[in-house]
């Protein structure tokens, strides 16, 4: 019988250079993923090489290229030679895609005064200029809206939850390129952007950990195709009303077929970002897009009796696993593309699956195990972040983070800090916003799952 962790070594690989920016880059999704974590750089040995990093001295000539290689960008050779080391432009559009997500956190208004709150501060015209993205070159067409629904997916005790589960809250935003910078992308881009977690029933769908069919398609239900519960119930999800939001899933797919239908002719691309659970839901959106062949411009390249497929691209900052591996090779297989940008210390990023996951589900690189339908299997290429903060260790999971050491590494200190107990300060850490947000029993109940979470963590990590 074959132990969960057997067979996982953690080792010190050799320090990388400050040229590949701290990454550790998974090459191929393909590939068999390393068990070696790249231990943080912090000589200075490389200084210039650092501070070419930070300057915009390459922007102009990133902009010439990236209207003649945009699809290479967005995936279409699975970023062959473009993360190792970490491409200059593919970095610049990893961090301007990171920003739209940031928008999210900036523009959601958490004030329980006011008339706005769990909702966008703004309104469509002005909110990427409130929050600093007003030259980005991209107008908002929708807000939308995600409705937990807690009652179907964390059943027990559910009736002590008084915190508006099946109100719809701001959750993200469709925004598309104008004609100037459609030019500089050389395309029409279509970005969707997802804001990570934030509310208590938010929280409580993140730590469900049972695998459904995602059932999207009403023409071929694909019942060995499985995805995360609680995602899926937010995804999918209606308000409890009459009259009330449709679901996420509704809203999304009816603007995003409503402006593929207005560009149609033109070479367009369907961009999905976000953050933690963002990730999860423009993962999930960019399979039903896919499944759905809501991307099919049926006028493009008709001269070849052809149709043409808007590439779908998934950016996805510490995002968790969605789905079995099922999922994951049926999203191979409609071509949904998927860059994962991570951090080896974040622990949502080895949610959920932390023993029945991608690693566990061959025996010997030969025998497939019975059970591997219900393994968990991370989708996409993988880009390898190390940094650690030693004094609050919510941290590690930062979208603020993330784009930082992006922008410019020598900003943070990415060095491990040796005598500190990690895993408890998160548990402390988790264990408390439980029980700030939830009422007594509701927060038990969270306690216990986030406990659990935590300890299958740090099983795997000793």
């Amino acid at each position: 019988m074959v132990k969960p962790n057997e067979g996982i070594s953690i080792a010190p690989a050799p320090p990388l250079t400050l040229q590949q920016l701290c990454l550790s880059p998974k090459l191929s999704p393909t590939k068999e993923i390393s068990k070696n974590i790249a231990p943080s750089v912090t000589t200075s040995t490389e200084n210039i090489a650092m501070d070419r990093c930070c300057s915009n001295s390459s922007s102009s000539s990133n902009t010439r290229r990236l209207s003649s290689m945009w699809r290479e960008v967005q995936g279409s050779k699975n970023w062959e030679n473009l993360v190792d080391p970490l491409d200059s432009l593919l970095r610049s559009e990893i961090i301007r895609y990171g920003e739209f997500v940031a928008a999210c956190y900036d523009a959601f208004d958490l004030d329980p005064n006011s008339k706005r709150y769990l909702n966008c501060k703004y309104g469509k015209r002005r909110m990427l200029s409130e929050v600093g993205l007003g030259e980005s070159g991209y107008q908002v067409t929708k807000y939308i809206y995600a409705t937990p629904d807690i009652i179907n997916v964390f059943p027990i005790g559910s009736n002590n939850i008084s915190i508006g589960s099946s109100c719809g809250k701001w959750i993200g935003y469709i925004a598309v390129s104008n004609d100037e910078e459609t030019k500089r992308l050389g395309r029409r881009d279509v970005v969707v952007t997802f804001r990570g977690t934030v509310t208590s029933p938010e929280w409580i769908a993140n730590l469900m950990s049972s695998l459904t069919p995602a059932r999207l398609d009403p023409h071929n239900p694909r019942p060995q195709v499985k995805v995360e519960a609680g995602f899926l119930s937010l995804y999918t999800s209606n308000e409890d009303k009459k009259f009330g939001l449709g679901s996420c899933r509704e809203q999304l797919l009816s603007e995003i077929g409503r402006v593929v239908n207005k560009y149609k002719g033109e070479d367009m691309s369907i961009t999905l970002a976000g953050h933690s659970m963002g990730s999860a839901l423009a993962l999930l959106l960019a399979y039903d897009i896919a499944e759905l062949g809501v991307n099919r411009d049926k006028l493009l390249n008709t001269h070849h009796h052809d149709d043409h497929t808007v590439p779908v691209t998934v950016f996805s900052f510490g995002g968790p696993r969605v789905g079995n591996s099922g999922f994951k090779e049926r999203c191979e297989e409609l071509g949904v593309k998927v860059l994962r940008i991570t951090n080896v210390n974040d622990p949502i990023t080895k949610l959920p699956g932390v023993f029945l996951n991608e690693n566990f589900r061959v025996l010997g690189g030969k025998y497939e195990v019975p059970w591997s339908c219900s393994c968990y299997a991370h989708v996409g290429v993988e880009i390898l972040l190390d940094f650690f903060k030693m004094h609050n260790p919510s941290c590690v999971h930062d979208l603020g983070t993330y784009l930082s050491l992006l922008k410019c590494p020598k900003r943070l200190q990415v060095q491990r800090e040796e005598g500190i107990d990690f895993i408890n300060k998160a548990k402390e850490f988790v264990i408390s916003r439980a029980q700030n947000k939830l009422n007594f029993n509701a927060a038990l109940q969270w306690k216990n799952a986030a406990m659990n979470m935590v300890n299958m963590v740090q099983s795997q990590r000793t």
